[in-house]
């Protein structure tokens, strides 16, 4: 999504591609035009005809690239001297654990956290049993469980943002773009019931504000 203007050339991690051509690229122009059209309930809709894993698939790949650069634009500012502890608020810290090279969770900085998160869900992006670019590889069973994870934990990046950096989002001018990429994604979340709710807590009150003005 071209949100971004000139910065977008500081990502984070590198841009995850959707190889063109690939009936995936087909799936995403598709959601970049009906996103256009302002209808954000209706553009999270699994489009007529198209399998729910592809589709989910396809747009937990453009989250993780719009993730990647709106933290790209604030990595100045989280460091391990102003963000010792992953939070979001004063009531919410998150420890790190990948299940499989730290299994026990534990506590680190916000920059150390973010890099554990998106170097992790870049691994499962890059998976091709997980995440198959060819068309007709089929979809594991479990690939549902393993996105609702990344998305799950894609959701503490945008909550760490707007709870710890948005003072600085705001003087980047960013805002917009960060509350339309996150609207987005609580539509496409809550369309599919993605993310458990009591995960959502951090954001509650905002996330009611962008989804009641839409009802």
């Amino acid at each position: 999504l071209t949100f971004f203007g000139n910065r977008s050339s500081k990502t984070f991690k590198p841009k995850k591609n959707i190889p063109e051509g690939s009936h995936q690229y087909e799936l995403l122009k598709h959601a970049e035009a009906t996103l256009g059209s302002g209808n954000l309930r209706m553009a999270v809709m699994l489009p007529e005809g198209e399998d729910l894993n592809e589709w989910v698939a396809v747009n937990t790949v453009d989250f993780f690239n719009q993730i990647n650069m709106l933290y790209g634009t604030i990595t100045d500012f989280c460091t391990e001297e102003s963000c010792p502890v992953m939070s979001a608020g004063p009531k919410y810290e998150y420890h790190w654990a990948d299940g499989t090279n730290i299994k026990k969770p534990i506590k680190c900085s916000a920059p150390k956290y973010i890099d554990y998160l998106m170097t992790w869900v870049q691994d499962q992006l890059d998976d091709e049993t997980l995440f198959p670019s060819k068309i007709g590889v089929p979809f594991k069973r479990n690939f549902m469980s393993v996105a609702k994870t990344i998305l799950k934990r894609l959701f503490r990046v945008y909550a760490h943002i707007y709870h710890q950096h948005f003072d600085s989002v705001m003087q980047l001018q960013e805002e917009a773009h960060l509350n339309t990429s996150f609207k987005h994604f609580i539509f496409f979340v809550q369309e599919f019931n993605l993310i458990d709710r009591k995960e959502l807590v951090p954001l509650q009150e905002l996330i009611e504000k962008l989804t009641t003005k839409d009802r």
